[in-house]
């Protein structure tokens, strides 16, 4: 039987200020003291170390008290050891649960200091708390029967889980495809038009090539380099979110004269499309505190998204109102609409709603391309200004459009002169 000075002890409890003081009560008494935040790390603990007692908190992250006391009793060299409940789950039934599940005593917290030691000391030594054959079949029963709805409800998360990453390696699949995509056209053009170039020197016999004809090709490549100039800033932008290091140069932000900017933006992509945009009068709605460049770049990815799942020939209002010390936004389209079970998945990062079968090269079309990035974007850039956003539709029905309202609530005043995501 091991003496103080020889023993070696193991604590399993997620509660640091409790560790230190089991740690310092026992260590100056002369026991070596080992503990651990939870019962995975507790169990490989006990492996390693082979402590002559094992103080056992019940309500654990992981897994509870009692289950990781039914595991540790199965293993080699453990049947023997002394595990001792050490717990303020003092519930009807919570002890004979305990000594049913393997547990060899009781013990509640707060720990009476002076008497915690000769506790320790008379486990060590061989005391067992008894519990009557009857008590033990019907609390082993349900202890079964927790370990059984645990398993259960484990194997739920678990579908969930793996759910959610086959989700995941789609959008990954689908992400790769639209960035190769999206990286073709705009390389496409810029070959396209470097060969035509090579081809009018060629012809012209060093002769100088008409100033139209250099135009036009300079149109091109520069229409060329700026998608993809585009492409790498949204991939860029969105990186940055995910990192938190997206910083914002703070100042004054008129949102009426960014939304006017935009309306001049968008009017050839409108009247392509016999899109009609309705702009109330936001003249006045408060001057409020942000990066301009940003909060623009937002409201043109939820502008943006509109004008793609808009119909041709349909409408989109915008709106402002002052709620409190914040401005609403609201940008409302006769569009196709989007799932209610979507609605919060569309600000995720990669995800593009529908199939990217649809994908087309141009970004304004009805359904057009793009690589899921712009509503992730915009989500990143209003939390990093301590504000929401959120859009309120029906349904998703190309046939009868219930259209989507997306709302876009940023404070007046920022906290600081400078915010980081």
């Amino acid at each position: 039987m091991a003496t103080n000075s020889e023993a070696t002890i193991l604590y399993i409890e997620d509660d640091i200020a409790s560790r230190l003081l089991v740690q310092r009560v026992l260590g100056s008494r002369g026991y070596d003291v080992h503990v651990a935040g939870n019962g995975l790390d507790g169990i490989a603990l006990a492996r390693d170390k082979e402590p002559q007692l094992i103080l056992m908190d019940i309500n654990l992250p992981d897994m509870d008290g009692r289950e990781i006391t039914t595991r540790l009793r199965g293993l080699p060299n453990f049947s023997e050891v002394p595990i001792v409940a050490l717990t303020a789950n003092i519930s009807a039934g919570s002890r004979e649960m305990a000594l049913a599940a393997g547990c060899t005593g009781f013990l509640t917290k707060p720990i009476n200091v002076s008497e915690f030691p000769q506790q320790v000391k008379d486990f060590l030594q061989g005391r067992v708390e008894p519990l009557s054959p009857s008590e033990r079949n019907i609390h082993l029963q349900k202890h079964a029967q927790n370990l059984v709805e645990r398993l259960e409800n484990k194997i739920r998360e678990l579908e969930g889980a793996n759910k959610r990453l086959r989700e995941l390696d789609k959008m990954k699949s689908d992400f790769i495809v639209l960035v190769s995509h999206e990286l073709r056209t705009p390389l496409t053009l810029i070959s396209g038009y470097a060969h035509l170039l090579e081809e009018q020197l060629k012809q012209t016999n060093d002769q100088t090539v008409p100033a139209e004809t250099v135009k036009s090709i300079a149109e091109g490549l520069n229409l060329g380099v700026t998608r993809m100039r585009e492409v790498v800033n949204e991939i860029i932008s969105v990186s940055r979110i995910a990192s938190g290091t997206l910083e914002l140069a703070i100042g004054p932000v008129r949102l009426q004269q960014i939304m006017e900017d935009l309306r001049q933006d968008l009017d050839e992509v409108c009247r392509r499309r016999r899109l009609t945009l309705e702009i109330g009068d936001l003249h006045n709605l408060p001057v409020i505190e942000g990066d301009g460049k940003r909060i623009r770049v937002a409201l043109e990815n939820v502008m943006g998204n509109a004008i793609k799942f808009t119909p041709d020939g349909g409408s989109i209002f915008v709106v402002g109102r002052k709620v409190g010390d914040a401005v609403d936004l609201i940008i409302r389209d006769t569009g196709i609409g989007i799932p209610v079970k979507e609605q919060r998945r569309i600000f995720d990062q990669f995800y593009v709603l529908g199939s990217i079968q649809h994908h087309s090269t141009s970004k304004s079309a009805f359904q057009g391309g793009g690589l899921g990035l712009g509503l992730a974007i915009a989500h990143g850039i209003v939390e990093a200004h301590n504000g929401r956003i959120w859009v309120e539709s029906k349904r998703r029905d190309l046939e009868n459009p219930p259209g989507s309202t997306f709302h876009i609530l940023l404070p007046i005043r920022q906290a600081s002169q400078q915010t980081i995501l």
